[in-house]
């Protein structure tokens, strides 16, 4: 039997789904600055794939690695953990 390799998990929120089965997932994460010490705020976006076109703009989700789907994009929507209000 094969084994998988461990696929990476990041936990951010939709930014846009104007897109057909495609969403945009902002990452923020915070940095601390090389000289200063102060911590920064940094954030990615990544397109993630979303096949029942079921995610909204706010929603907090979890998304995760996967084979190239198109150009941009490689990831997934697993699972949506939070409606936006």
């Amino acid at each position: 039997m094969e084994t998988r390799n461990l696929r990476k998990e990041r936990v951010g929120v939709v930014k846009s789904n104007k897109m057909n089965k495609s969403v945009t997932v902002s990452i923020e994460r915070k940095e601390k600055h090389t000289m200063y010490g102060k911590f920064m705020k940094k954030t990615s976006t990544f397109v993630a794939h979303d096949e029942s076109n079921d995610c909204n703009i706010g929603d907090t989700v979890r998304i995760m690695e996967t084979r190239p789907l198109s150009k941009t994009k490689n990831w997934r929507v697993v699972e949506i953990l939070e409606r936006a209000k």
